[in-house]
């Protein structure tokens, strides 16, 4: 959706990729988009040179390519200086060649890697070594499926959204851009992906409200509809409250990015926190609303429950964001 044209992508931009995620969150989709656009396509697109964009971005806006973005370690922190992951440079050499001077082989483990069993693309953040923070931390791209890499799916509360660990052992890989220019662009493309959850977010607490609605209007008890019961209207009232709310920071937080407004970081966690708030909420009361049934395998409120709940933290918690918010506002 947002990938631009000349890179074999709709061009559409960032504000249409979160209006369709949010309908993919309504729809609760189980498929490696968010990954491959939102994360994967996002770094390559902000980091990534002229050339690398040209090989890379086709494949994947085709969906020949399953790609994904590999950030955290096994400590799951997703502050930018976070990563221990090392990049070792293969020939130091003056006279080496282009490809030669791209070439690193990353050391260490990223957890948490969502689809990162099955992506044949990783585009991993990782360190040089002796650094430490936010400077010496670089880009790489490597196949998933290549030498020194071992991969393993996660065991998680979330079956809709699946999340591995790669450990990398000497593993080649490539050079994304500039050598440790990842700490200024990694923040935006944190950012940008935190926006594009918020939006799938909202589509999700969406579903919950109006599956809240439809039992409310359905469900029967002491000779009358639930829905006629005063604490089941405040419920539901809240929650289309809420979800507008989270809904006007989200558009908001779009909008900001793909005007780049100044704004635009304070805001991105605004949109994380209200919609992680919003979704775990409403997921909550929907389970309320439809009693006995909420709990039930056959009623798919308890998949929207658990993908509240990944969605929560993936990224960083709402506790983060609003920390982050704090301090990118007063900045």
């Amino acid at each position: 959706i947002h990938i631009p044209e000349e890179y074999g992508g709709q061009g559409f931009g960032f504000i249409e990729l979160c209006i369709v995620l949010e309908e993919m969150g309504r729809a609760l989709l189980c498929a490696p988009y968010f990954s491959a656009t939102a994360l994967a396509a996002t770094a390559i697109i902000e980091a990534g040179t002229e050339e690398q964009k040209l090989a890379l971005l086709p494949d994947i806006a085709s969906g020949q390519t399953l790609a994904t973005l590999a950030f955290t370690d096994t400590t799951g922190n997703w502050e930018v200086g976070s990563t221990e992951v090392t990049a070792e440079p293969v020939g130091n050499d003056s006279q080496a060649s282009d490809s030669q001077a791209n070439s690193f082989q990353l050391k260490g483990t990223k957890s948490f890697v969502v689809d990162g069993h099955i992506a044949d693309l990783l585009v991993v953040a990782a360190r040089t070594p002796g650094t430490t923070g936010a400077y010496g931390l670089s880009l790489f791209t490597l196949p998933g499926s290549g030498n020194g890499i071992k991969r393993r799916l996660l065991k998680s509360l979330d079956p809709t959204r699946k999340l591995a660990c790669i450990e990398f052992d000497n593993a080649p890989a490539t050079l994304l851009g500039e050598l440790n220019g990842a700490g200024a662009t990694l923040p935006h493309i944190l950012n940008l992906a935190a926006v594009a959850l918020a939006s799938e977010s909202i589509g999700g607490a969406q579903k919950m409200l109006e599956s809240s609605l439809d039992y409310a209007q359905l469900r029967m008890q002491f000779g009358r509809l639930i829905g006629s019961f005063q604490a089941i209207k405040h419920k539901c009232a809240d929650m289309f409250l809420e979800v507008e709310l989270a809904r006007s920071a989200a558009y908001y937080a779009a909008a900001a990015a793909a005007e780049q407004t100044a704004d635009f970081p304070a805001v991105a966690s605004l949109s994380k926190a209200c919609a992680s708030d919003t979704y775990m909420k409403a997921a909550q009361e929907c389970i309320q609303i439809h009693g006995g049934i909420g709990f039930t395998w056959e009623n798919d409120t308890h998949l929207y429950f658990k993908r509240a709940k990944s969605s929560e933290v993936f990224l960083g918690d709402p506790n983060y964001h609003r920390d982050q918010l704090v301090l990118r506002w007063e900045n």
